[in-house]
This record gives C-alpha cells, structure tokens and sequence, in this order.
C-alpha cells in the first residue's frame, strides 16, 4: 500500500519531497500525496489521517502521543518568522481585530505570545491568501502573515508593524520553529522515514531543476524569483537535521507556551527526542 502523506503547496514543502512523491528515493514506499494548508493538516493529524505528515510546531501538545517528530523535512530557520502587517500607523493592536491563518499555528502562538501584555480585540481565523487584501481593504486592521508574504506584502501597501522571527531570535537566540514533520506511530519507522527523506532533500539540492516543474505547478500564485527566495530562506541546514539549535527552540517553544497556559503540558523527552 501507498504511504499517505500530506504537505502544504508551499515551494520548500514541494522542494524537499519532490523526489520522495516521485519515486526517486532508493527503498522508499511509493506515496499517495494531498496537498493543504498547515491549518487543514494540523485538524487532519488529531484524526490520525496520514503517515507522514506536515504541521505547525504548536499543534505538537496534541499529537504527539499519536506521532513521532522527525528530525528533518520541517521548517526552521533564521529571518524568517511571521510577521504582523497594517495598513500604516498603527503603533500597537489595542482595539484591533487581527487576522491569522489558523489557531494553532505556531505563527498564532508566537503572535500570542508576544501580544500577551497587550492584547488585540479580537482575532479571526482566515484563509492565508485573503489576510493581506483583507487588511489593505480595510476588513482587518492587521493581519498574521508568513512565507511569501515576507516578500511580497509592500505591494498591498501594508507596512511590517513586527517581525515575530525578529523578536523570537532575539529574546531566545534560537531559530524559529514552524513546521514539523511527523510519523504516524505504529504506521511507518521513523528511522526509516527519517532517511527517506533526507535521502529527497539531498536529491533536490543537488539537483534543484528537477523539482522546478513540479514546485511550480503548485505555486501558480507565485512568481519564479519568489518561489527561489522562498526555497532559500526555509530549504536549510534544519531541513536535514534539527540538531541542538533544532530541538532546543522546539523545546522552548512549547515550554513557553505551556507555561503560559495555551498549551498542554508535554514532557521533554517527547518534544526534543524524536524516536521516544
């Protein structure tokens, strides 16, 4: 049987499992493929839908009793956080309705994160391409923005009132933890996975014309230099291997939020040690 597995259309999710989906990795299992939004995968993953799956780092609390983190093929990085957009002027969110694109995002959780002294009025949950029109059209008064978004927002005239990476790296000095990939326990080895895909990303390195066709006919909306800068910025060094730099901003995410009662409580062991 097909190993089901489900990543978002984003060129780095495209990028790194292109030869993976293709059949291109010696030993692999052949893939069955959906393609959605993080905020559609992290729902589906609480029903245990798929083998291998992609979510964001702060729906981990509720998932990892049924999943195992591997130590590749996510999105962590440096410069490369969510930021909040506004149409100009704002200085803070006091009274604002802010849009974001899912509730348990880990952009959500650091935005809430970093608004908790200082809280919007109200939040709504909304689909990614429809927050910056929406804030430029006047429907929000800021919006939660990522990937892409980084590079293209001064075309709705929006301005940049905070870059969560920013704030993230420099109250903690670590990366920014985004997206996970997991393992559906009892369904496939994580070692196993783990080299599997390792083995695709090394592919598309190496040879990053033979995902263009594909990483392109899933970002239409994109322009060529965008998609390039996009696979830049969140294709690297954590893409292969967490590492400590890795595991511990996982762990400082999710004890941060813990703490701070918007998670569950995890231990640390199955946060950071990805075959516990």
């Amino acid at each position: 049987m097909a190993l089901s597995l489900a990543i978002s259309p984003c060129p780095n999710d495209t990028f790194v499992f292109h030869a993976l989906v293709h059949g291109l990795v010696p030993g692999a299992p052949a893939v069955e493929v959906t393609y959605a939004d993080v905020d559609v995968t992290n729902t589906a993953a609480e029903r245990g839908a798929f083998d291998l799956v992609k979510v964001s780092y702060a729906a981990l609390p509720w998932l990892l009793d049924d999943y195992h983190l591997l130590p590749c093929g996510g999105a962590l990085g440096r410069g490369c956080g969510p930021l909040v957009l506004t149409a100009g002027g704002r200085t803070d969110l006091t009274g604002a309705t802010v849009a974001v694109p899912g509730d348990r995002t880990t952009a959500y959780l650091l935005f809430r994160l970093w608004s908790a002294r200082r809280p919007p009025a109200r939040i709504e949950v909304v689909p990614f391409h429809e927050i910056m029109p929406g804030v430029a059209a006047g429907t929000y008064e800021a919006g939660l923005v990522i990937h892409e978004a980084r590079f293209t927002y001064p075309r709705f005239g929006l301005t940049a009132l905070v870059d969560l990476g920013e704030w993230w790296e420099s109250d903690t000095g670590l990366p920014i933890p985004l997206g996970a990939i997991l393992a559906r326990r009892g369904a496939v080895d994580p070692a196993e996975a783990a080299e599997w895909i390792r083995a695709s990303v090394r592919q598309a390195w190496a040879n990053p014309e033979a995902t263009r066709e594909y990483v392109l006919a899933h970002a239409q909306e994109m322009e060529p230099d965008v998609v390039d800068r996009h696979i830049a910025l969140y294709v690297n060094e954590f893409t292969a291997e967490l590492g400590p730099d890795g595991y511990g901003a996982v762990d400082a995410l999710l004890r941060r939020a813990a703490d701070a009662g918007l998670t569950p409580q995890i231990s640390s062991s199955r946060a950071t040690a990805w075959t516990s």
